[in-house]
């Protein structure tokens, strides 16, 4: 197996999911409602320890450590997409955002249940369990508004056209894709998308949403270390108690 291939897809998924975690963290103690001040609260545990379990695969491939790898790389090694990069924004945004991101891992996610590479294939049954609590949330929110009052359908109508442009980042190809499909550790960042668009827009089309004009490489570059001037600020909060001491034992 080509180890470098291996090591980059294992970051950008790594990556993105640290990344919306703690996009998603941002929300405790402001959710528009105590029951989604907890369900983005938990969702965002969620996809941390995901990004841990990832860095312990690349720990196992020499790496280094989890912490490090989190809080250690500069902006410019980084593999994340642009849509996890962006603040929360209004709730309507972080609603759908995290709603297109949690269909797009899970696609991701039921193909590398039959990974070539065993300990992600292992992973990947485990975290597929655990998704579907984020599918029913994203799901249901996005069905009960685009039913509801005209300010909210409006609202997230509006929160849809900024986002799912956005969302296509998470597909962005990349030189090694082609010796990822062939050594089987997934399919094509193409197939992928298609089944993702297939899932996404049929939810979105019976809750009485439009879909918008997309150009699909518009945000493209994360994948590449290119990113957006949201990642650096980001980072640089994140990592700050980390950066103080890497070595403290807590």
């Amino acid at each position: 197996m080509n180890n470098e291939a291996l090591v980059y897809f294992l970051l950008k998924i790594a990556d993105d999911d640290l990344i919306i975690g703690h996009r998603n963290s941002e929300w405790t103690g402001l959710g528009p409602i105590l029951e989604e001040d907890i369900a983005f609260s938990s969702m965002a545990q969620d996809e941390l320890g995901h990004a841990y379990a990832y860095y312990k695969l690349l720990e196992g491939l020499g790496l280094g450590k989890p912490d490090k790898l989190a809080f250690m790389r500069n902006e410019n090694e980084m593999k994340c997409c642009h849509l996890v990069e962006y603040p929360i924004g209004d709730y309507s945004f972080s609603l759908t955002r995290n709603f297109l991101y949690v269909y797009a891992k899970q696609v991701r996610i039921e193909h590398l249940i039959n990974c070539s590479y065993m300990p992600l294939a292992r992973l990947a049954k485990k975290i597929k369990t655990e998704l579907q609590y984020h599918q029913i949330h994203g799901r249901t929110w996005i069905e009960k508004l685009g039913k509801s009052t005209e300010e909210a359908h409006l609202r997230m109508q509006s929160a849809i056209n900024e986002a799912l442009p956005l969302a296509y980042s998470l597909f962005e190809p990349h030189v090694l894709d082609a010796q990822i499909v062939s050594e089987k550790v997934c399919v094509s960042e193409e197939d992928l998308e298609k089944e993702w668009e297939s899932r996404v827009f049929e939810i979105l089309e019976k809750a009485g949403f439009s879909i918008p004009t997309i150009d699909k490489k518009q945000h493209y570059g994360g994948r590449n270390a290119y990113h957006t001037t949201h990642l650096q600020p980001l980072l640089d909060e994140m990592t700050a108690v980390y950066r103080l001491d890497p070595d403290a034992e807590w």
